[in-house]
Order: C-alpha cells, then sequence, then structure tokens
C-alpha cells in the first residue's frame, strides 16, 4: 500500500507532503490557475496547480510544468488519479479549509469525456450507470448509514448472547406454496427453490437448543410488483428466539433493537444527512404503540378512508392513514398492528385459544409496514391441522414438522426488510434509491 492520506484525515494533518487518491469530480480550467475537486470514499479536497502555458519561445518553458498543465486541462470527470503535493491550510478554502498544491500527478484510469448521466437523469438511466451514480456524497452516505445500522443491531444481538445463522438460500421444497417463489432445476429431475426468508431454518434453530438466532440475509420474491417496496431480491432482518410468552416478548425485543440501531445512525451520521437529506433522525421512544388491527381499521374508517380489501387486512394507504393517526395521537413513527385473524396469517402462526386470533404483529414504519412478526405454534398436531386448513399438503413440509416431532420450547421472531427501513429512515420515495443493486421484475443488470 502507499503513503495514501483520506480526505477525511488532511484537517487533523500539519501542512507539508501528502499523497491523496480518488477521483476527479470537476475542473476548473482558468488561464493562470487550475484547481481540481478530488473526491474519495470519505470526502472531497481541493488540488491547485499555477498554470504554465504555452510561449512562443517554447526553449524557455519548463517542460514538467507544462506538460502537468496539459494533462489537468484533458481530465475527464471521474477519472481515477494520484496526487503528490504540498497539503496547505487556508481558511479561506471553502472545502474544509485545506487545499493541496499539486507536486505530480499520476493517472490510475482515465474516464471517457461524456459521462452517461446527470444529476437530473431518471431513476431508471441512473440505475443503467449505478456505479456513476453512487459516487455522489449523498448515495455514498446511504450506504454509510446502513452499514452502521446493520453493525448496531449486531452488536445489540452479540451482546445478547445471540447466534448468528446462515441459513441455506436454495431449498428442496416450497416453504408454503409454490406463490412468489423462484423455481430452477437442480442438477438433472431434481427441482430447487429461491428461500424467501429463513423462516423454517431460524425455527429449526430453536428445535436445535440455540435459544436465540439472527441472520441478516438475502430473500427471494418472485412478485411481479412494480411499487416502490417491492423487490425480487432483498436483504431480511430476521431473529428467532426461544422460551416466549407470547408475541409481545417478540415485538418488545424488536423495539428495542430499532431503537437502538436508529440511535447508533444519529450520533455517527445525523448531522451529515441533516445536511445531505434535509431531515432530523428521530430515536424512536420505547414502547411502541400497539393498537389491535380491528380498532386500527375503525381508525382508519373514521379518516374518511375506506380499505377496499376483503380480508380484513390493511392495505397500503390504509397504513399510511393508521400513521398519521399514531403520529398526530402519540407523536411516534412506529405502531405495532396486532391480533391479526387466522385467514391471513401463515399456517405456523399460533393462535389464541380465546379468540382465534394470532399472536402476532405487523409493524408500520412512517406508513409502511416494515415487518411480520408472531409466536409460531410449536406443537406438532396443532401445526399439521392449521397447515391442512390452509390447503397445504403435509408431505411437502415433512422436512419442517419433524422439527417439532422431537420437542421445541415455545418460540417466536420476525422477519425485517433493511432496504424499507433505510428507505423511511432518510425519507426515501423508493428503495430503488437505498439498495445498491435493485433487482426487480424488468431488472437483472448491472
Amino acid at each position: 500500500m502507499s503513503e495514501r492520506v483520506l480526505v477525511e484525515e488532511l484537517q487533523g494533518r500539519a501542512d507539508g507532503p501528502v499523497t491523496v487518491s480518488g477521483w476527479v469530480e470537476t475542473v476548473r480550467d482558468q488561464k493562470k490557475v487550475q484547481f481540481v475537486i478530488l473526491r474519495d470514499e470519505t470526502g472531497a479536497v481541493q488540488l491547485v496547480n499555477p498554470a504554465t502555458r504555452p510561449t512562443e519561445e517554447p526553449s524557455d518553458q519548463d517542460a514538467a510544468a507544462l506538460a502537468l498543465t496539459e494533462t489537468i486541462s484533458g481530465l475527464a470527470t471521474g477519472t481515477f488519479l494520484t496526487v503528490r503535493g504540498e497539503l496547505k491550510h487556508d481558511e479561506r478554502v471553502k472545502l474544509g479549509g485545506v487545499e493541496v498544491k499539486i507536486g505530480s500527478l499520476q493517472i490510475a484510469a482515465a474516464a471517457l469525456p461524456e459521462t452517461p448521466i446527470a444529476a437530473d437523469s431518471g431513476m431508471d438511466k441512473r440505475m443503467d450507470w449505478r456505479f456513476l451514480d453512487l459516487r455522489q456524497r449523498r448515495n455514498n452516505l446511504i450506504f454509510r448509514v446502513q452499514t452502521t445500522l446493520e453493525h448496531a443491531m449486531r452488536s445489540y444481538w452479540v451482546e445478547r448472547d445471540y447466534i448468528e445463522i446462515h441459513s441455506p438460500k436454495l431449498m428442496a421444497s416450497p416453504s408454503e406454496s409454490r406463490a412468489e417463489l423462484f423455481q430452477l432445476e437442480y442438477f438433472g429431475d431434481q427441482t430447487a427453490y429461491l428461500a424467501q426468508s429463513p423462516q423454517h431454518f431460524k425455527q429449526m434453530a430453536q428445535a436445535a437448543g440455540f435459544g436465540k438466532v439472527f441472520e441478516i440475509a438475502d430473500a427471494f420474491r418472485a412478485d411481479p410488483s412494480f411499487t416502490s417496496r417491492h423487490a425480487t431480491e432483498f436483504t431480511s432482518i430476521d431473529a428467532e428466539i426461544s422460551w416466549i410468552d407470547s408475541h409481545e416478548d417478540v415485538a418488545a425485543m424488536q423495539e428495542e433493537l430499532l431503537a437502538t440501531a436508529i440511535a447508533a445512525v444519529k450520533d455517527k451520521h445525523g448531522d451529515e444527512i441533516r445536511e445531505l437529506f434535509g431531515i432530523e433522525v428521530d430515536v424512536p421512544a420505547v414502547p411502541f404503540p400497539r393498537i389491535p388491527l380491528a380498532q386500527a381499521r375503525e381508525i382508519v374508517a373514521a379518516r374518511g378512508y375506506e380499505i377496499p380489501r376483503a380480508d380484513g387486512d390493511l392495505d397500503p394507504e390504509g397504513e399510511r392513514q393508521l400513521s398519521a393517526h399514531v403520529k398526530e395521537s402519540f407523536g411516534h413513527d412506529f405502531v405495532f398492528v396486532t391480533d391479526y385473524h387466522a385467514e391471513i396469517r401463515p399456517f405456523y402462526h399460533m393462535r389464541d385459544e380465546a379468540t382465534g386470533l394470532t399472536k402476532s404483529y405487523d409493524l408500520l414504519y412512517r406508513g409502511t409496514e416494515i415487518t411480520t412478526g408472531a409466536q409460531r405454534e410449536h406443537r406438532v398436531e396443532v401445526l399439521e391441522k392449521q397447515a391442512v386448513e390452509k390447503g397445504l399438503e403435509l408431505d411437502g413440509l415433512e422436512h419442517y414438522l419433524d422439527f417439532f416431532r422431537y420437542g421445541v420450547p415455545p418460540h417466536g421472531g420476525f422477519g425485517m426488510g433493511l432496504a424499507r427501513v433505510l428507505m423511511l429512515l432518510l425519507g426515501e420515495s423508493s428503495i430503488r434509491e437505498v439498495t445498491f443493486l435493485f433487482r426487480g421484475p424488468t431488472r437483472l443488470a448491472p
């Protein structure tokens, strides 16, 4: 490795020799002086070079200085280079109060002169050239926030003795049904399916006696939706815990997890998010509000919106209306919607013996669902009965049902979409903006 110094470190260094590397953001090629804005993964710095122009008597010219001036004049936006020069602190320099006087310049990789996207390019065009789109400081911050968010969640779990698992994404049988599943040939006449979630494997870990587990990994949905919150491949954040009394234990863990992770984002990136996204990071108070589904529907109806769904669940507009009510009434961005009917929940959700409603919840964040959580049914005879009621073939669930034939403690957990959390946290309009490389029904590249 060279003696390269990151841009963010320059302000803390004394004046003197320095080496910086990055890509060209802009060039201001004036008659007597040249300015280059160089950006790396941590920030941008101004480079300066006193221009040496050709004269009528080239023999008197400083050949090296002339060559450097001509090289700078020909730099295209996006060119990657290394500069060795003299660091100088100067409060008159708007960009960080420092600049580097160029001594030598080495081009690592030149860029084509015409950039295929601009600041006003549409989303599809930007997605086509995502590697260029991601060079923006604002987009760079998105993935720094994502890193902090994930690290804070991992730290929360690890500090509480959770085990991290990595479940397979190739499955021998559909998890619940063939709906929304990607199917592929697997060595001859075998068929494999891409996992929609690690649900069954998280539960297997409970049967294995792991107690508390988590996973942050890819999941796949063959969903032909083109909404701002759906993707065919996404990062799912999952956790499962044993020896719970109800889904309330899961909800309590998740709200504490989210409050901890968002606080970490605010502490590390709050100022920069305010600058680049124009929003404040609000750390949610714990506990989050809880509203049963039946009451939620009444609240939405009282606000003048009629939910068109026939299954009794909320639709996206209903979720927005409920969240608006919670914000107005409780000043909170989150709300747990609880007590869902069994008809609109998976067969493995436990049902309350008194009401018949499931011991489950959806978590809404700023008007959008980010999570489904529940206590799972751990009694194999009840699981089989509920699966048959859902029209499922028990033969296709044998591997899953075997987990419960040799004992498993009461347990529950949740699955949460990382991109949705990021989108809502940063006030973005689509998960495409906060996904490194988005995958949808019409996008498989780059």
